[in-house]
């Protein structure tokens, strides 16, 4: 990095009153891999692959992932915007609490946190899903498939990615720019064993036109249909989450104003392109649909036999657990900055333990608050047998977290319109319909994914049970009202957001503190 982009990053962050605390070592196209890694179209279209297949199936496929795809491009085009204005690791609350205030910016901090712990969650559960699928492959008989083994593999792969976080920044950094070429290479290969050696393939008319509803919702009704198709785009949905990485990221990126936003738009669009090839490539493999359904969250390792055979299947079962490992390491890390950003300006219990730095400028005890929170967010899991409604809702709570703290300072940039003064990468005159579309998407969305999955999870309906329930409306409206109470009761009263942390000279001297390793308190407000 050169003295003068390194002049100017600090310069922008002071400006944004916050002194260089973090370690700013991450070039460009690292800001980008956090992303792309956190979105990880070997994570998402994979995990979730049974829930497409089941609720729509080869359709879904073939128009849920473009659909998706577009919608997603144009709400992250709009933070993109308001990322290179305001390159914090605050992120999303930060934008909220400048453009519109205190308020604001306390929901959005509080759905993005959840969001950030909840995708955290899905991605390493689904990784213990693979892991536990690849074990049995390799030692049959050695490993159990019930929930209980799986969760017991979800807190290793948990524990894991805490150390590695809390090991080095550096690290991290470097393993993402290896997971770009992994994600990317791995797709390739995997789609082409699954075009060259499978003796049948499915047909462009299966593909493109076959319909599928095990949701167990009426098959009697095209609008029935339709809803099931929509509650299948969860799939896609679920997987374009955590890009708000690269502006969580941007105290630590070189050249911030451009990258972080550069980060995000690129991260996005290089998913949707390799995601939908490797969502077709898995569905012409199918050897049996039927069978294929009925394996429910093992629907990619049933495709990866039939096809491929069991040696081959264990190779391309090792390149998917690996990107999603390397998938939850970056969700943590992406999670502990916006926990720590959150923290720095008193917004969370326990917030001078979460804005704590280690030697090497790491948020510590956010990175261990995370792992635990994940823990505990999948843990239901435990409970079920197969795991399959309460991942759909560890998802759906990540999904709309997220997109709910992506959309609001959307909202806020669009309601200042000509006024708002925009950073070196702007949407020029674009931003009125895209800020109006992503807002309608998300509205949609939100709404969608709180929705029962199965005719069993819906309250006061015959044969109704807990465990079949969607909790994603319990966790949305239950941060409503305990977040929305908080504020009016106390937070509204001393919660004043984003707290710089003094003039010029109190952050030189913050930042003058990190020559003997050390992590300083914060200096107070003039």
């Amino acid at each position: 990095m050169t003295d003068q982009i390194q002049d100017n990053d600090r310069r922008l962050l002071h400006a944004l009153g916050y002194a260089q605390e973090l370690r700013r070592g991450m070039s460009g196209f690292s800001n980008f891999a956090i992303s792309f890694t956190i979105i990880s179209i070997l994570s998402g279209t994979l995990t979730l692959y049974g829930t497409g297949l089941n609720y729509g199936g080869p359709i879904e496929e073939a128009y849920g992932w473009p659909l998706v795809s577009v919608f997603v491009i144009i709400v992250g085009l709009g933070m993109a915007e308001i990322a290179s204005k305001y390159p914090t690791a605050g992120g999303l609350y930060y934008w909220a609490s400048k453009m519109g205030g205190p308020g604001w910016g306390w929901f959005t901090g509080w759905f993005n946190l959840i969001g950030q712990i909840a995708i955290t969650a899905g991605i390493d559960y689904g990784a213990a899903v693979f892991a536990d699928a690849l074990l049995n492959l390799l030692w049959p008989g050695t490993f159990g498939t019930t929930q209980h083994w799986i969760i017991g593999i979800y807190a290793a792969i948990l524990a894991l990615h805490a150390l590695m976080n809390i090991f080095s920044v550096r690290l991290v950094a470097f393993l993402n720019d290896i997971s770009v070429w992994w994600h990317v290479i791995g797709v390739l290969v995997i789609v082409g064993f699954l075009i060259v050696k499978p003796d049948h393939h499915q047909s462009f008319a299966t593909v493109f036109s076959k319909t599928v509803n095990n949701s167990g919702f009426s098959h009697h009704s095209s609008l029935i249909f339709v809803f099931v198709f929509m509650l299948g785009l969860l799939q896609a949905q679920y997987t374009f989450t955590g890009y708000d990485a690269s502006a969580h990221m941007s105290e630590e990126t070189q050249n911030a104003s451009r990258s972080a936003a550069r980060g995000v738009i690129m991260s996005i669009v290089v998913s949707a392109v390799f995601g939908y090839i490797l969502a077709l490539g898995v569905t012409f493999a199918i050897h049996n649909l039927g069978t294929t359904e009925a394996a429910g969250t093992f629907a990619v390792k049933q495709v990866f036999l039939s096809a491929l055979g069991t040696k081959t299947a264990e190779v391309m079962l090792f390149i998917t657990v690996g990107a999603q490992l390397y998938c939850g390491m970056s969700s943590i890390t992406s999670a502990s900055r916006m926990m720590y950003a959150f923290s720095r300006d008193g917004a969370t219990p326990g917030h001078q333990l979460w804005r704590r730095l280690n030697a090497q400028r790491v948020p510590v005890y956010a990175v261990l608050a995370i792992a635990v929170l994940a823990f505990l967010c999948a843990f239901p899991a435990y409970f079920g047998t197969n795991g399959v409604v309460a991942y759909a809702a560890v998802t759906s709570i990540a999904t709309i977290g997220l997109y709910i703290a992506y959309v609001i300072p959307i909202y806020l940039r669009l309601r200042e319109g000509d006024a708002w003064e925009p950073g070196e990468w702007n949407l020029g005159r674009w931003y009125r319909p895209v800020a109006i579309i992503a807002i309608v998407w998300v509205v949609f969305i939100s709404i969608l994914f709180i929705l029962p999955t199965v005719p069993d999870g819906i309250p006061f309906k015959h044969g109704f049970t807990w465990l079949d329930v969607n909790y994603a409306i319990i966790a949305v409206v239950g941060t409503l009202v305990l977040v929305g109470g908080w504020w009016v009761l106390s937070a509204r009263r001393w919660f004043k957001g984003p707290i710089s942390q003094g003039s010029e000279e109190d952050l030189a001297r913050i930042e003058a503190g990190f020559g003997e390793g050390g992590a300083p308190r914060p200096v107070p407000a003039a």
